[in-house]
């Protein structure tokens, strides 16, 4: 018996290392950096690998996390003409996510979202005002609930390069950013349970797009 268990010991140590000399050669890969390639161009968002989310504050004690899953736009950089960039972006309304059902069918009704009426959130920029290198401030129109406030998001670019391990549609010359702001619910039509849910709500945007021209 103990023979029989030493020998399927060994014989599962050898299929294992087996294993590991026919993956290693392909799982072998560079050291993970950030793309330090040019921006420039014009770029359609990648909805696979880009999504909205935000924070707000519940029952005076916690923050609660939800999330968009679908988004879709198009953004132009141009590091030499700030006037040039510009960002248009929306969010499917109905794509809500807080990781609870009920919570969600509330959200998405007349008191908040109302996505039946409102399907999607849009956002369009009307300038950009680089504050550094890599950051700069985007200014624009957010519209939400069918309500229009202006709005500013703080962007800082994260890399942009050439990525064609990536099949089609997401490989390609890839940029990509995050912005935030902040904005008051009650500024568009939500203000119901005052109480027990904050007005003022963090606005995450992470975005990876494709670049389709230059």
């Amino acid at each position: 018996m103990l023979h029989y268990r030493f020998s399927a010991l060994m014989k599962t140590a050898v299929l294992c290392l087996g294993l590991a000399l026919v993956v290693a050669p392909g799982a072998e890969a560079a050291a993970y950096h950030t793309a330090n390639g040019s921006p420039a161009g014009s770029y359609r968002i990648d909805p696979d690998h880009s999504l909205a989310w935000f924070t707000i504050g519940h029952a005076g004690v916690a923050v609660v996390v939800g999330r968009f899953n679908r988004m879709t736009g198009t953004y132009t950089v141009d590091p030499a003409d700030a006037a040039k960039d510009h960002a248009s972006i929306r969010i499917e309304a109905s794509s809500l996510d807080t990781n609870l059902a009920a919570r969600n069918h509330d959200l998405e009704g007349p008191d908040f979202f109302n996505v039946r009426e409102f399907p999607t959130i849009d956002f369009s920029s009307t300038r950009f005002r680089p504050t550094g290198p890599k950051t700069g401030l985007l200014y624009g129109k957010l519209t939400l609930r069918g309500v229009t406030h202006p709005v500013v998001f703080r962007v800082r670019e994260i890399g942009a390069g050439p990525v064609m391990a990536l099949p089609k549609p997401w490989g390609g010359y890839l940029s990509g950013y995050e912005a935030t702001t902040t904005i008051r619910r009650s500024h568009f039509g939500m203000s119901a349970y005052a109480g027990m849910i904050g007005d003022v709500v963090r606005l995450h945007v992470n975005i990876e797009g494709v670049r389709t021209s230059k």
